[in-house]
């Protein structure tokens, strides 16, 4: 079991989850976090800090699409091990369902 990260934290990006994480395996994009599935020790400190119910263990039904993103993408971006403040309009896309297709960028964030 892993846990990813979803949807839910495009356009939000909060980094609570980064703070907690006792192996470093959050990756940052330009508009969201993911996790790297094969670096996640699946202790699960994460999930209960994100403010936007993003990170869900993969052992929920639907997940495969995520899991997929979360390793692809984990090894393109770069590591996030400090959290940062959130966006400013971060509030405002909390809780909006399927950003995906029109909100999820590829380019990588700053990371560290």
């Amino acid at each position: 079991m892993t846990y990813v990260v979803t949807d839910a934290c495009i356009r939000c990006k909060y980094m609570d989850c980064v703070e907690v994480c006792p192996v470093d395996c959050f990756y940052e994009g330009d508009n969201m976090l993911v996790i790297n599935p094969s670096e996640c020790i699946d202790c699960g400190v994460c999930e209960p800090e994100c403010p936007a119910e993003a990170i869900l263990p993969d052992t929920e039904g639907g997940l495969e699409k995520w899991l997929e993103l979360n390793a692809t993408f984990s090894a393109q971006w770069p590591n996030i091990t400090r959290k940062r403040d959130a966006p400013a309009d971060a509030d405002a896309w909390k809780g909006i369902a399927d950003k995906y297709e029109n909100e999820f960028s590829a380019e990588p964030g700053q990371g560290d």
